[in-house]
This record gives C-alpha cells, sequence and structure tokens, in this order.
C-alpha cells in the first residue's frame, strides 16, 4: 500500500459519540493516525463550550460550541469559523452526511482542496429540514471529488447520487473485534440456563422493530428468550406489548447497557436479530460487532438498504420480510435447529466479518481512496 504524507480532517456530527456515524468519523481518526497519518476530526459539541481532545501526536479532535439542537442536527455557528481558521492545514476534508452543519460550515469556509463525501444515509425523517438544505445538499454533492457509500445498495438506490455514479466508491465500515469477558459471559449464560439467547440492541424508536421481535416470541417455545439492549420512547409502549401478550419470561428489555458489559451479551447470544424495518437503517454496524464473535444474523430485507448487503443471506445468517414477527421467529428456528446448521451460520459470520468489516480493512481502504485522489 502506497504511504499517503498527507493532512485529513474528519468533519461532521458530534462529540461524544452516540450512533455510527460519528463512530465511524472517530475510528477513522484513531486508525489513520495510527498508521503515522496526520487525521484530525472536527464536529459539534452535544454540550458545553469548544474543546480540544488530543490523542496522540497525529490526532486531535475540536469540539465546537453548539446553541441547540434542532431537527436532529447540532447548531454550531463556531464550526463554520473555526473551519474557516483551520483549512488550509488540511490537504482533504472528509465530511460525513447527513449533517447540514458541517455541510453549511464547508461551504462558508472557501476551502479549495480535495473533499470526500461520505454518504451514510439519505435524509429521509426530515423532510422540512431536507427542504431547506437541498440546495446545499446539491453542492456539497456536486463539489466532492469521491463520494463514498457504506454498502455498494445504498450507493446504487440513493436518488440523490443516481448522476454521480462514476464518482462513488464503496467502503463498507470496519471496527474492532468484540472480545468478551469469558466469566462475565458465563454470568449470563447462568442467569437464562437451558435457553437460548437472542440478542438485540439499539434505540428504542419505531424504525428499529421491536415491536415485531416481541411478537415473534410468541411463535418460539419456551426454549428461547429475547434479550433487547437500549433505551428509547417507546420503552413504556414495548413494556406494555410484553405484557398484554404475557411474555415477560420470553423477552427482556435491558435498558442502556455499559460499554463494559456489552461484549458479554455478544458473547453469550446464540443469535444476534436486527429487527429493523425501515431504510433509515442503512447498514446495521450491530451486525458486523455480532459476527465478529462468530455469531449467526437474523436481519430483513430492508428495500434500498444497506442492511441485508451487511448479512449475508444463507452464509452470515438469514433476511427475512421487514415487519414480518412470524418470519422472524422462524429464521430464529431454522438457525438453531441443529448444530451443524448453526455452526455453518456461525462460521459464515466470522469470515464475512474477516473479509470485508474489520477495522483494518476500513483503513485500508480509506488510504488508497486519499491516494487516488
Amino acid at each position: 500500500m502506497k504511504e499517503f504524507t498527507g493532512k485529513i480532517l474528519q468533519l461532521g456530527k458530534f462529540y461524544p459519540i452516540y450512533g455510527g456515524v460519528e463512530k465511524v468519523e472517530f475510528e477513522l481518526m484513531l486508525g489513520l493516525s495510527e498508521k503515522n497519518i496526520r487525521c484530525d476530526m472536527l464536529c459539534a459539541a452535544l454540550e458545553g463550550k469548544s474543546k480540544k481532545y488530543e490523542f496522540n501526536d497525529k490526532a486531535k479532535l475540536l469540539t465546537c460550541h453548539s446553541w441547540t439542537k434542532a431537527a436532529a442536527t447540532m447548531i454550531s455557528p463556531a464550526m463554520v469559523f473555526t473551519l474557516r481558521k483551520c483549512k488550509n492545514d488540511y490537504d482533504v476534508i472528509h465530511i460525513h452526511h447527513p449533517d447540514p452543519m458541517a455541510s453549511l460550515a464547508l461551504l462558508m469556509s472557501g476551502y479549495k482542496g480535495k473533499v470526500v463525501l461520505h454518504w451514510h444515509s439519505d435524509i429521509l425523517k426530515q423532510k422540512l429540514l431536507l427542504k431547506f438544505y437541498k440546495p446545499i445538499q446539491d453542492w456539497i454533492i456536486k463539489r466532492a471529488d469521491i463520494i463514498v457509500g457504506t454498502s455498494p445498495i445504498y450507493l446504487k438506490e440513493s436518488i440523490y447520487l443516481k448522476d454521480v455514479q462514476q464518482k462513488t466508491i464503496c467502503v463498507p465500515i470496519g471496527v474492532e473485534p468484540i472480545k468478551p469477558e469469558r466469566d462475565k459471559v458465563s454470568e449470563i449464560r447462568e442467569k437464562y440456563k437451558g435457553k437460548k439467547i437472542i440478542f438485540s440492541l439499539g434505540r428504542l424508536v419505531a424504525y428499529k422493530g421491536f415491536r415485531y421481535l416481541i411478537d415473534a416470541a410468541s411463535y418460539l417455545n419456551d426454549n428461547f428468550v429475547i434479550l433487547i439492549g437500549g433505551t428509547g420512547p417507546l420503552k413504556e409502549e414495548l413494556d406494555k406489548q410484553i405484557k398484554e401478550k404475557r411474555l415477560e419470561d420470553k423477552v427482556k428489555l435491558l435498558g442502556r447497557i455499559s460499554d463494559d458489559k456489552l461484549p458479554s451479551y455478544y458473547g453469550a447470544c446464540d443469535v444476534f436479530c436486527l429487527s429493523s424495518i425501515m431504510k433509515t437503517e442503512a447498514f446495521g454496524i450491530v451486525q458486523i460487532e455480532a459476527m465478529s464473535c462468530g455469531k449467526p444474523i437474523v436481519a430483513t430485507n430492508i428495500p434500498q438498504s444497506g442492511v441485508p448487503f451487511v448479512n449475508s443471506h444463507g452464509i452470515s445468517g438469514l433476511n427475512v420480510e421487514p415487519a414480518n414477527a412470524e418470519k422472524l421467529a422462524k429464521a430464529i428456528m431454522d438457525i438453531t435447529k441443529n448444530s451443524e446448521t448453526y455452526n455453518h451460520y456461525s462460521s459464515g459470520a466470522i469470515n464475512r466479518y474477516s473479509e470485508l468489516f474489520t477495522k483494518e480493512k476500513m483503513i485500508e481502504n480509506s488510504i488508497n481512496l486519499y491516494n487516488n485522489l
């Protein structure tokens, strides 16, 4: 791999990390710096004043004071002023979409260097925001030297990218392998002794499809238990659903799982389930985290989403029709019906992770991309 000698700025979203986009930016910053490449990150602060974090001599993170959060976007005029001051320090600005504040900052900065646009997803929910933002979005698509997508499906199917396919490239998200602690895994297995554990993780919001995963428990026998980690606005509604259907012994809402405990749940489960039902789920990083532990995946064939690309049907797991509890349950039973079938999907999951979704591969692909600019 050719050595890259330029300086890169990851631009967008916010810090601390809460979602997949911020996680990718942060991992790119650290991973590239570990390859002796100067890579910084500029974003909004979720709270508090502007601040600088230095992670090593090749990576610093600048957070900019935000006024408020509106339409899922941090309003941070400080990002504009900060980027105008530091823009000439970088050979490449790698901007992450969707983030209207970052795009506005780049537009107003007057930056003349190379731009990589990382298209994590279309703007789907914020229709009013998109109405006002679209001229800037059109500008950033045209301004970008190259557009990166996390899956070939999403790049091909996005209506906003249909006229710029010639400058798109797929760089799948990569993560470090999850490393569960044996003792903590044993504790969870002991708590649910004799059960096949189905694990799921995410915010308790509508597009995650947890209502269908809960309903799937009705089609599973008492040898199964479904564990759902995460918090969100639908907690009371999902609790009520579990009680009304008398599924308290088969479905557990775990709440927020701390970073130190999360690997143990990946390690303890038999199957990981991503029950999302909308294109808002563009990739599903949790799938590759589970795959890194050799866990088979049950996911959904969301139209135009990268989710079924991540989980290769028949290899790393099974993909079923979205919003269909019975089919979720059948896929879970099919994967776990005997050890031979289970081992096929388990080895398929770890192999697919190793081939496509390691952090090392994401960093290598990104360096090649920068070199090609």
